[in-house]
């Protein structure tokens, strides 16, 4: 990539004045436009990462740019003192997608777990229990004290003392030792169904069944993380269609507002009936620009599934062939467009190599390179982008 003197200004400038909690790449990324994103020098990227599973539907989809115009020209925001009309109508839709009953708005999917710990523990208060939450080992859930908390991972948790009390963690897929931790004190059980974070582990089918019939034998209150796997990454609107299985209650974020902030969380009436008026709240969260946008945005994922199901399979079968090439590669997992390829060694180096070839992608838990491409992608984006990793690992 070359370089010149503005880019070089913007980099300086985010150095002096942002605090330092990024490990950026050396790009000022300027615009973006379906699959592809465009720096300040004018070279192009094919996103395969989609801003971590935020553009599901591409870079400034003309119909989300169209309703972010139109609804900022309406009324952006109004307190939660009042009523609005995008709210009331994306509620609607989600309930009625998921088959819950009552939705809660915030801006982010920490803020959205942060909502379902303190709706299951309000809502266990009843019965008598002390409000601990079972977590799976390589989750993630967030970055507040409480979401690093419930994310067993020591580089999240580290220097943060003292965390929060009330979380145990348990192997993922593993529901004997599941069954062992649970308590009299346990409120709830949390589980991303497809751990994005943590490398692309995905749940057993039988897996989630047994968890379903545990927690409904004692009576614990089942969460399914889904800011991540949801909104139509699996080739389902929600990853726990696939299960068979549902949760009571869900988390969304990322792709809700195609990079517009909005998270959710959306219950059983038996549980979100533990909120009341003070119980919870928030200034921003449910405010009618990103809700508005939100409504586009399933309307849009919704008309995806069948595409990302398609290219899903496509892609995967192209990196299983480089599986077969390179003894280096352990493993690919993959389900819908949410694709992980792990490696023997770390995998950063391969991530900047591809980033010089033209494309974005990223590399998690250390060994695994994570895909994360828009719904919308194609058979021609697969191919250019395999045909470079295959350029970039034969130099290994």
């Amino acid at each position: 990539m070359l370089s010149n003197q503005e880019m070089d200004n913007v980099i300086l400038e985010e150095s002096k004045y942002v605090i330092n909690t990024y490990g950026r790449v050396p790009a000022v990324l300027v615009k973006g436009d379906g699959m592809n994103v465009y720096d300040i020098n004018g070279n192009s990227y094919v996103d395969f990462l989609s801003g971590i599973s935020v553009n599901n539907v591409g870079h400034c989809h003309p119909k989300i740019v169209e309703t972010i115009k139109k609804q900022a020209e309406t009324l952006i925001h109004v307190s939660n003192i009042y009523y609005n009309i995008p709210q009331v109508n994306l509620a609607k839709k989600l309930v009625n997608i998921s088959g819950l009953d009552k939705a809660f708005f915030c801006n982010s999917g920490a803020e959205a777990n942060e909502a379902a710990i303190k709706l299951s523990r309000k809502y266990s208060k009843a019965f008598g229990k002390e409000g601990e939450i079972i977590t799976m080992e390589h989750a993630f859930h967030g970055r507040t004290l409480t979401t690093i908390t419930a994310t067993p991972k020591p580089k999240y948790q580290e220097g943060y003392d003292p965390l929060p009390t009330g979380f145990k963690h348990v192997p993922f897929n593993d529901i004997e030792k599941l069954k062992e931790s649970i308590s009299n004190k346990t409120a709830a059980i949390m589980i991303e169904p497809v751990q994005g974070e943590g490398g692309i582990h995905i749940a057993d089918q039988e897996y989630l069944k047994a968890v379903r019939e545990l927690c409904d034998d004692k009576n614990i209150v089942l969460i399914f993380d889904e800011v991540q796997c949801g909104l139509g990454r699996t080739g389902k609107m929600f990853a726990f269609e696939h299960y068979g299985v549902k949760p009571d209650i869900i988390t969304l974020a990322k792709a809700l507002g195609s990079g517009i902030p909005i998270g959710a969380m959306i219950a059983k009436d038996e549980v979100s009936n533990a909120f009341t008026p003070g119980s919870h709240g928030t200034t921003f969260g449910g405010n009618p620009l990103a809700c508005a946008t939100a409504i586009t945005s399933i309307n849009l994922i919704s008309e995806l599934l069948n595409n990302t199901n398609e290219m899903g399979v496509y892609f995967t079968d192209k990196l299983k062939k480089i599986e077969e090439k390179y003894d280096f590669v352990r493993e690919v997992r993959s389900i819908g467009l949410m694709t992980g390829l792990e490696l023997s060694f770390n995998g950063s180096n391969i991530v900047q190599e591809m980033f010089k070839q033209g494309y974005l992608i990223n590399c998690t838990s250390d060994t695994v390179l994570r895909f994360l491409p828009p719904l919308i992608i194609q058979k021609e984006h697969i191919d250019g982008m395999v045909s470079s990793l295959d350029d970039v690992f034969s130099k290994i």
